[in-house]
């Protein structure tokens, strides 16, 4: 153990050197930080940058090492990707990011050696090697040991990103291609858990101008009631300029048609819903669309189930040998109770029941031999086993006939709500046929009597706005211009679908919105007439 201010022992090993560095962030992880002083707090996070620091060029360089000697194929993998993604649990993006950081070292060994010795953070470290990239690869390594001495004297990162400016006017050779960084562009969109995505990219400067004046023109504040942060509202931003693009007409194949929702939902599910009209509700609050993102959309209902190994076997069994199909506290009878009655179809199967193997199993072998009985006791457990494995098709084959189709248990249950069995995701049993969205005469009513967002203080145009239901079609609501008006993105999938804030459209045309708490209340007039549109 070492004191206070006590330089600890240099590590022997490779093991010594990762198992120290693990005691130390555990010590952390798990002491009362809370009784620590301002300044030791201060002190720790310095200090945590620093390690972070190192730890990216630690493993930059043992990584670089790993794919040279091609380590990975050890373990059967094609690449230290895919080692990465296993061995060390962590996402594609974040092998991605490990190997970019090995590659981009590689070419920066200054700013790898100010990494390892934790001058220089890791952000820093990446906007650097950014801005030295763009210069002739001659030079680079000068350019980079020039902006980390300036770094370490104290500059700040813009005072590093106007010299950065400089050495590249003074020693970038003329662009003789006109690529102006085109040939690095690159957009990733990866898909996380239930579809939420995580966008990353590097953008040419067209592109990043053209992208910053949509975010600034869709991301502002929308009113008081608007509490969204910085980052949510340009995230919604995005999804705002994407929603006008679709309905503009301007997509290929799409012709401004409204999404699509695929609505899955095993039979589980399906049987547990008592009643109409909160089945529906259910049914939309447990499907994979958002809220909101039924007002407009075609709703394509898709009930699932999978075969159940264990209730198979037990169906199998009855099949062959006359055993209960389930257990006795599982039976419809009730506990302790065996059930109904085997049918007699369900009778012990015997060596000459039709359909199995009746083969006696003392039959002679050829030759005229006896067969002995090892040879007997093998011969009949192979015949039970075909037995088995043809009985498991029949139920298959069987339940399947019963579920599926037109005229099966989950189009019947889907259609009537009525009660039943089912099991979980996996195999479609029944697809109903898409929903009516808004018809193209009845969206242009809406958009000519409400001209623009309805919601109080609103003032977005109409093809900033969607069509809402006001009282919603999963609680059915018609699709008609009294329970339909527009609002913007923001106020139809944010305040109203997502906050809970209330909206009422009057017969003179005013709209009343109410907060999810009740405590405030804001009211609009009517939508302008239609000699000023």
């Amino acid at each position: 153990m070492c004191l206070a201010g006590q330089v600890p022992a240099a590590p022997v090993t490779t093991a010594d050197a990762v198992a120290m560095v693990a005691a130390g962030l555990g010590w952390l992880a798990k002491t009362d930080v809370a009784s620590l002083t301002t300044i030791e707090q201060a002190d720790c996070l310095r200090g945590l940058e620093r390690a972070a620091s190192m730890h990216t060029a630690a493993r930059s360089r043992v990584l670089s090492a790993f794919s040279a000697q091609a380590g990975f194929e050890d373990d059967g993998q094609g690449s230290a990707r895919t080692w990465l993604k296993w061995q060390t649990r962590i996402t594609g993006g974040a092998a991605y990011g490990a190997l970019g950081w090995m590659h981009r070292l590689a070419g920066h060994r200054a700013v790898g050696d100010a990494l390892g010795a934790g001058e220089i953070s890791e952000s820093w470290a990446r906007q650097i090697c950014d801005w030295t990239d763009r210069l002739p690869e001659d030079v680079r390594g000068d350019a980079d040991a020039f902006l980390l001495t300036a770094a370490a004297g104290g500059a700040e990162l813009r005072d590093l990103g106007k010299m950065a400016e400089e050495i590249q006017r003074q020693c970038a050779q003329p662009d003789t291609d006109g690529d102006d960084g085109f040939a690095g562009r690159s957009l990733r969109l990866d898909t996380t858990f239930e579809g939420a995505g995580k966008l990353d990219g590097n953008l040419t400067p067209q592109c990043a101008a053209a992208l910053q004046a949509v975010l600034d023109a869709l991301g502002k504040r929308r009113g008081p009631e608007d509490e969204r942060t910085k980052g949510q509202r340009l995230h919604d931003a995005l999804e705002d300029a994407c929603r006008r693009l679709i309905g503009s007409g301007c997509l290929p194949e799409r012709a401004g048609q409204p999404t699509q929702i695929v609505l899955h939902m095993d039979l589980d599910r399906l049987r547990g819903l008592p009643g109409a009209p909160e089945a529906e509700a259910a049914w939309a609050g447990q499907a994979t669309a958002g809220p909101g993102d039924d007002c407009d959309a075609q709703i394509v209902p898709v009930a699932t189930g999978r075969v159940d190994p264990g209730v198979l076997d037990r169906l199998a069994a009855a099949l062959l040998h006359g055993t209960p199909p389930w257990p006795a506290q599982d039976s419809p009878a009730g506990p302790g109770q065996n059930g109904p009655a085997v049918p007699a179809a369900f009778g012990p199967a015997s060596t000459d029941q039709p359909g199995l193997d009746s083969q006696p199993a003392d039959q002679p072998r050829p030759g005229g031999q006896p067969a002995t009985p090892d040879q007997s006791r093998r011969t009949a457990a192979a015949r039970r086993a075909r037995a088995e494995r043809a009985a498991r098709r029949m139920i298959v084959k069987a339940a399947a006939d019963l579920l599926s189709g037109p005229g099966g248990l989950a189009s019947y249950l889907r259609t009537r709500l009525a009660p039943g069995t089912a099991a979980s995701v996996s195999l479609p049993l029944d697809v109903g046929a898409a929903t009516e969205t808004i018809p193209v005469h009845l969206r242009r009513a809406v958009a000519v009597r409400d001209r623009g967002c309805r919601f109080p203080g609103c003032d977005q145009p109409v093809a900033a706005c969607q069509p809402h239901h006001i009282i919603p079609r999963a609680q059915g609501g018609p699709t008609c211009l009294t329970n339909l008006m527009l609002l913007c993105t923001f106020h139809h999938l944010v305040a109203v679908h997502r906050w809970g804030w209330g909206i009422v459209l009057h017969p003179d045309g005013t709209v009343t919105a109410t907060s999810p708490d009740g405590d405030k209340t804001l009211h609009s007039h009517g939508p302008p007439p239609a000699a000023a549109a």
